[in-house]
């Protein structure tokens, strides 16, 4: 009986495996072969472009706005990263217990990260628009300011902004994980230690991060893809400007691509993500192995 069911379950395995494969590894090893190639309108649909080997990655390298764009990433991703971190953290301990509306807070703040990036990148960029904007209004009548910041047409704001955007987007995800590893610690653990006369911040530092170490690596690597790949959120609130202040590798590799069209130089900047992208996903994998194994 067992035999008769194998052709069936390798149909079943073939599917994703052909997904993967039409989807995700064909357009990626597409973008490599692009990125060696003089590829422009002329011939971009051709089979038969010219070869020029590395010279679209020398020119990326030598292109100052991509010098500023790959620190930009950088920062961007790093904020990212830190920030959803602590803030999900805090956040999942706050709903931990239960309190009243605890459910209606959680419900409000899943339904920001199930909102659309452009969708939230639009409601930011009302969020910082200069004349009406609720944050000048704010900090105008908390009296911290006198006059409107520029959060999106000043090359020294624009960066934080857009990051501020997408930490507020991003960290329900981050929360959402962390508090299904804080559920999986035994209660018993915290039982003992608040016997054994363990406060509330020792009771966090030696049992509540220990257990909580491979989850916020894992975290932390999801977070490093997903920002890594941000691109509708940015696109919507600043479009990478003001002179590419905010911008970041995936929306300069559009405007090359489909502004510029250079679609060689544009290909081999996403390879330059996906290199990122993928040696985190590796660091991923390998935690989520150790993890499996202990």
């Amino acid at each position: 009986m067992a035999k008769a069911h194998q052709p069936l379950l390798y149909v079943f395995l073939a599917i994703p495996v052909l997904y993967l494969v039409a989807l995700v590894g064909f357009p990626v090893l597409y973008n490599l072969v692009m990125s060696v190639q003089d590829v422009n309108l002329g011939n971009i649909s051709s089979l038969v472009r010219p070869f020029v080997g590395l010279e679209n990655y020398q020119a990326v390298v030598a292109d100052p706005s991509f010098q500023k764009v790959f620190i930009n990433s950088i920062l961007f991703v790093s904020v990212n990263v830190i920030a959803q971190i602590i803030i999900g953290l805090a956040v999942a301990l706050f709903f931990s217990r239960e309190f009243p509306g605890a459910g209606l807070l959680r419900g409000l703040l899943l339904a920001a990260w199930m909102l659309p990036a452009l969708v939230v990148g639009a409601l930011w960029k009302w969020i910082f628009a200069t004349e009406y904007g609720l944050a000048n209004a704010a900090l105008t009548s908390l009296g911290l300011i006198d006059t409107g910041i520029h959060w999106l047409s000043d090359p020294r704001v624009a960066l934080t902004s857009v990051t501020i955007a997408n930490i507020w987007f991003g960290m329900p995800f981050s929360m959402i994980l962390i508090a299904a590893a804080l559920i999986a610690i035994p209660r018993e653990l915290y039982e003992a230690a608040a016997l054994d006369g363990a406060g509330a911040i020792a009771r966090f530092r030696y049992i509540t991060l220990p257990s909580l170490t491979a989850t916020l690596l894992a975290v932390a690597c999801l977070v490093t893809i997903y920002t890594m790949r941000a691109f509708d959120l940015i696109f919507a609130m600043t479009q990478g400007g003001p002179l590419d202040a905010s911008n970041v590798l995936p929306l300069l590799s559009y405007q090359f691509s489909f502004q510029q069209f250079k679609f060689g130089i544009g290909s081999a900047i996403g390879t330059f993500s996906f290199v990122i992208v993928f040696a985190v996903a590796l660091i991923y994998v390998r935690t989520l192995k150790k993890e499996a194994l202990s």
